[in-house]
């Protein structure tokens, strides 16, 4: 209820939105350079990317523009038909019986237009890594712990909320109350590995910054392209808000001077990692609860070896998550937004204010939207079951009473090192494990259409205006706005749930095997219209 133990009020909400979105915007500003601009052949920003091809072919027209529109349509007509309209299923995909030789085992394909474009633009060396994270939770760590639970006669520890055996649970409750613990280690892991590894460029940033204001250098002087909000406002903020925090009345972490510098840390850990990894796969594929997961396993250990355990603790940690897991939400897109920018010769300046404009505003309407859905559906309810919440509830009450399932987080540490050792770099890796199966399998699909393309063309598609990344561009694009418009018609209760207990106009498209053979030979169809648009060339 509104007025029982740790509901957030509007102004609690407005808070912690508004500095977590400051903090995302103001702390990728000094990491512009080493990620956007130096490594600008390293990490594509596909969603950056794309609008970038968007805004350039829309300035030249031609051949260029029709190419985005082509991909923009059909992916908008793909979406439509498969979420709105519902002909056919949105997903396809299988998982063993417990019973079987290979109990559990499961793989599931998301048949969204989006995934197959961010899987093209990315390339297939990344979609695979990425794919094979999910592999190795989804067909080995998910049958092996099956094919264990069978043997078992009572459940295993952490025992999950449901209290039932590993026998009597299904292949998604395995996978949400233990795999994705291993998982969060390995997104832990490979963040603090990729923040070492990025440190001399982050270095680097700064000490030119550190120059242009030791030499007196003013916005205007530099190029216009190279013009940033100055480091000095970017250190202010970020400790101002840091501190409002902590003084601010009526707020959990009201008084706790730990928590303002905790904020600063980890969050300018994660908005890096964030920024990296959307660099590599997308801002859809982002695992923003992996890093809050991380955020609140370091948070409350420290609280531990503080001797901070009681109940009150719990809402400064979640205080902690929220503000990071926001920085590090907003970081992926201020990446983006900026990557657009680098690609067309935008002023950062500029963009970097807009996006401090825009996040204030989402702050101040963002609790509104949040207490409505809770006070109308009941946020953790069956309707919105919010499992990445549960389990962030689950990771607090089990560090602060100091009975969390460490071995599980350290399998997945070590599963990131192994893969440094074998000279892999691991975070995209890590991403997979952490996230289902059906996001990374049509990621990879559109890697592999790419290396067929590049196969049959004996070419490497590196041109940001390229046939196939602009064809990828308007499927990314055309999908999402389906996808808004499916949101709309949704919560209008205009049209029913996707998949749900709708069988669509097409019942058989949504049943059993052939709804699974249909789909999936759909999603074929759409990789082989993807494949013939990128051959063609465009002058």
């Amino acid at each position: 209820t509104p007025d029982g133990p740790g509901y957030f009020k509007y102004f609690q909400i407005l808070m912690l939105a508004a500095a977590g979105g400051l903090l995302g915007v103001l702390m990728m500003i000094p990491l512009r350079r080493p990620l956007i601009v130096k490594e600008h052949g390293v990490l594509p920003y596909p969603e950056g990317a794309a609008c970038a091809d968007v805004l350039i072919a829309g300035e030249r027209g031609g051949a260029l523009a029709s190419t985005v529109f082509k991909g923009l349509g059909i992916g908008a007509l793909w979406k439509a038909l498969s979420w709105i309209v519902q002909i056919f299923r949105t997903a396809v995909g299988h998982s063993m019986a417990r019973t079987s030789f290979f109990p559990n085992a499961t793989i599931n394909l998301d048949l969204s237009p989006e995934y197959m474009g961010v899987g093209y633009v990315i390339g297939p060396r990344i979609a695979g890594i990425m794919f094979a994270g999910g592999v190795l939770s989804w067909l080995v760590l998910l049958p092996l712990l099956s094919y264990l639970g069978n043997y078992l006669t009572g459940p295993l520890p952490p025992v999950p909320a449901s209290g039932l055996a590993i026998s009597q649970m299904s292949a998604q409750q395995i996978w949400s109350g233990y795999i994705r613990y291993t998982g969060a280690g390995a997104v832990l892991a490979a963040g603090i590995i990729t923040l070492i590894r990025t440190i001399p460029t982050i270095v680097s940033s700064f000490r030119d910054s550190m120059k242009d204001l030791g030499s007196g250098a003013s916005s205007s002087s530099k190029i216009r392209t190279e013009r940033d909000i100055p480091l000095s406002v970017v250190g202010i903020g970020s400790v101002v808000m840091a501190l409002v925090l902590a003084l601010a009345p009526g707020m959990p972490t009201q008084g706790n001077f730990l928590v303002a510098v905790l904020i600063i840390i980890f969050g300018f850990f994660f908005v890096t990692v964030s920024s990296r990894i959307t660099g590599l796969i997308g801002t859809s594929s982002n695992p923003i609860s992996g890093m809050t997961i991380a955020t609140l396993i370091l948070t409350c250990s420290i609280f531990v070896a503080l001797g901070w355990t009681g109940d009150a603790y719990g809402p400064v940690a979640i205080c902690v998550g929220a503000i990071v897991c926001i920085a590090a939400a907003q970081a992926g897109g201020t990446s983006q937004d900026l990557k657009t920018g680098y690609i067309v010769g935008a002023t950062p300046v500029y963009q970097q204010i807009g996006l401090v404009i825009g996040v204030t505003t989402s702050a101040l309407v963002i609790g509104l939207t949040t207490l409505y859905l809770h006070g109308v559906m009941g946020i953790g309810s069956t309707s919105l079951p919010a499992p990445q919440a549960t389990l962030m509830s689950t990771i607090i009450k089990g560090l602060l009473s100091q009975n969390l399932p460490w071995g599980l987080v350290l399998v997945g540490v070590f599963i990131s090192i192994t893969l440094e050792l074998c000279g892999i770099r691991s975070l995209s890796f890590a991403v997979g494990s952490y996230l289902p199966i059906a996001t990374t399998a049509p990621i990879f699909a559109g890697g592999l259409v790419r290396a067929y393309v590049e196969h049959k063309t004996r070419s490497s598609e590196e041109s940001e205006v390229g046939a196939g990344t602009l064809f990828s561009s308007g499927l990314i694009a055309g999908g999402s706005l389906a996808g808004i418009l499916y949101a709309f018609l949704f919560g209008r209760n205009v049209i029913g749930e996707a998949d749900g207990d709708v069988t669509g106009l097409i019942p058989f498209l949504h049943e059993g095997t052939v709804g699974n053979i249909a789909g999936l030979a759909l999603f074929l169809a759409l990789a082989a219209i993807l494949a013939n648009a990128a051959q063609k060339k465009i002058s």
